[in-house]
């Protein structure tokens, strides 16, 4: 029972929406949640004849769009805490797995990484209603809206199990200030020549493609890739969608296309290449080069996954290379130049070939400079028009198309890893792109990381062609349901199988591959700042205050922790080289190789100091609670002034 009267302006509104959609748009409701509303500018005119006054502009917005912009530039005390313990050779690995709130990640890194990932790869929420876990306080204050949305459940934890409610799902406005407010702070992070490619399916391209076209520029669209996926949707009420999109955006397009073309390698060139040495091989003997064509072209025809322009080159030559035959006429509609018309003369008659209707492609001091140099294939006599030589083997790449064919899934590939993860991406179309868009030593990221597919796919393309990719990986600790195969097999949330599957891929990779690769990762996680609260105001301090404000640090934190705190403060990557050593009691910590030494150990010695004034790093830091007294700190200046009087000293 209802026990109330009928809400009847949600009544009218959905009678308003039937005879003008245009009419319905979003509101916000006296809780601050989206609501239908009615635009009476807009009701008003769909029944005027004439165009109703006031001024009109282009743009695309939505209820919390301005919040979501101040929840992006807004900062936030936390930090990432290292977990050596979950980590996989922590010491040597340059990739990172960071557990917590993308959004507060995306915070956190924007000095230590900022211009420094050449590639962000990521795959959202796609709004079903069922998938959308990250229920921002745009609106109102964090505790007010986690109590609100039910984000925490009955034990204090994350609740990422809630569906999306009706009153939320079905509007556009959350999704949106969800993903503007992180692709505003993503686009910080891309290099000037860095791009960022993003999967969606229906139901928000419309809005992500104006986002991204706001937020990167809409000069900077290089294209959206249709992914067709074979499978229409059963249960569709209109057409059935079986496609899915990945929009590719640049952070700058003209600086972008100076360092990658968007090519991808052609598919089965390799397979080609080695039939065609394969029959080569067997020349002489009465095996003629003539039977090696004849059978070279029933084997190109016989293969069913080669596409057309594959299929084209069927032809080998007398030095073994395969090629194709390319038109070599003038590619536009109107009259070439003169100089394009200059005939080509046969090799053998010395007689002038036909020249194309249109002329040339090139102009003739090209012409006679191919000819020269065998790119071109004449007929029998002069009587046939000439075409260009294409070497396989010279054209070993293509463009990215716009339509990609895959119906297939990694599933069973994951079983037979036993990993337990529904609707993953795939590795090997992840792995094309990474290794379109990338080069050697680029940093590839993934805020969505899921199963960790990108982190996959950047171990597979570095075992293929050698190039030191680097990943950094964001999850957010979603937490697995007890009914799910996952919990059963002994995983509590997502994190978990992310790192695990990692692990299992190199070793996979390894075996299959036999090739070296970085296939460890330092695991970071989001909390609260290692600093105490010391900000009272000084009617609220008091003398039992006074003992516990001598170390500024929280008392469960450790150096790993203070370390990587200054890190982040000063805009250092989290992934150089790092080891430490015991020195008369202390722990020194050596980061990226003597750059930088630190000890946040109390009553440090003369001798720890000395140790690390001898590796002269760029860098020394210490704890104001490490030394007992002005003395002692003073002391300490006066070692690294002998020792290393280069190095800059910080006390924290």
């Amino acid at each position: 029972m209802r026990m109330e009267s009928p809400d009847m302006v949600s009544q009218n509104i959905a009678k308003l929406s039937k005879i003008f959609p245009n009419c319905v748009t979003e509101g916000t409701g006296e809780n601050g949640e989206p609501v239908l509303t009615v635009n009476m500018e807009i009701l008003r005119q769909m029944v005027t004849q004439e165009a109703a006054p006031g001024g009109e502009r282009y743009e695309f917005t939505w209820v919390g769009k301005k919040a979501a912009i101040a929840e992006a530039n807004k900062p936030i005390k936390k930090t990432l805490r290292p977990d050596v313990a979950h980590s996989k050779d922590w010491d040597t690995t340059q990739n990172l797995y960071v557990e917590g709130d993308n959004l507060e990640v995306l915070k956190l890194l924007q000095e230590s990484y900022a211009c420094a990932v050449k590639l962000i790869y990521i795959d959202p929420p796609y709004n079903t209603g069922h998938d959308f876990i990250y229920p921002d306080s745009f609106l109102m204050d964090d505790e007010e809206y986690a109590n609100g949305a039910d984000y925490f459940d009955l034990d204090g934890r994350v609740n990422f199990n809630r569906e999306n409610s009706e009153k939320a799902g079905k509007y556009h406005s959350d999704w949106c200030s969800m993903i503007y407010a992180r692709l505003l702070l993503a686009r910080n992070l891309l290099t000037d020549d860095g791009a960022i490619l993003i999967n969606i399916d229906e139901h928000e391209i419309a809005n992500l493609q104006k986002i991204c076209s706001e937020i990167f520029g809409e000069a900077n669209d290089m294209g959206t890739i249709v992914w067709d996926k074979r499978n229409p949707k059963g249960d569709a009420r209109g057409i059935s969608c079986q496609h899915e999109y990945i929009l590719v955006y640049a952070k700058s397009r003209d600086v972008f296309l100076k360092t990658c073309r968007m090519r991808r390698p052609k598919k089965n060139a390799a397979a080609i290449l080695k039939k065609a040495g394969q029959l080569y091989a067997k020349l002489g003997a009465g095996y003629t080069l003539d039977d090696i064509n004849a059978d070279f072209a029933a084997w190109i025809r016989a293969q069913k996954d080669f596409s057309g322009g594959e299929k084209a080159y069927n032809k080998i030559d007398a030095d073994g290379d395969v090629y194709r035959p390319v038109s070599m006429a003038w590619p536009n509609k109107k009259k070439a130049p003169d100089d394009y018309f200059v005939p080509l003369l046969h090799p053998v008659t010395k007689k002038p070939c036909p020249v194309p209707e249109r002329g040339w492609r090139n102009p003739s001091a090209t012409m006679k400079k191919m000819a020269d140099e065998g790119r071109i294939l004449f007929g029998k006599d002069e009587t046939t028009i000439p075409n260009s030589k294409y070497l396989l083997k010279d054209n070993m790449y293509e463009n990215i198309p716009s339509l990609l064919y895959y119906g297939g899934s990694d599933t069973d590939m994951l079983a037979r890893m036993d990993i337990p993860f529904d609707t993953p991406k795939v590795v090997h179309i992840c792995k094309d792109h990474i290794q379109s868009f990338t080069g050697r030593g680029d940093v590839v990221m993934d805020f969505f990381s899921g199963s960790a597919t990108v982190a996959h796919a950047v171990l597979q393309a570095n075992a293929e062609d050698g190039k030191g990719r680097k990943y950094i990986m964001v999850q957010i600790p979603e937490t697995i349901a007890a009914k799910a195969e996952a919990y059963r097999k002994g995983y509590r949330n997502i994190c978990e199988i992310g790192r695990e599957r990692i692990v299992r891929a190199g070793e996979m990779i390894r075996a299959e591959c036999k090739a070296e690769i970085d296939d460890g990762f330092r695991v970071l996680k989001v909390d609260d700042t290692n600093r105490k609260d010391v900000c009272f105001t000084a009617q609220t301090y008091s003398q039992d205050m006074l003992a516990a404000l001598e170390n500024n640090m929280k008392e469960d934190r450790g150096g790993l922790d203070v370390l990587f705190g200054c890190l982040l403060e000063w805009g250092l990557p989290l992934s150089l080289p790092y080891q430490s050593q015991n020195i008369s009691g202390c722990t020194i910590h050596d980061y990226n190789n003597g750059g930088l030494v630190a000890c946040f150990d109390s009553n440090i010695s003369a001798e720890a100091i000395k140790a690390m004034a001898e590796r002269k790093p760029r860098r020394a830091v210490f704890r104001d609670g490490s030394f007992s007294n002005s003395k002692e700190k003073m002391n300490a200046s006066e070692i690294f002034a002998f020792f290393a009087p280069d190095t800059r000293i910080t006390v924290i």
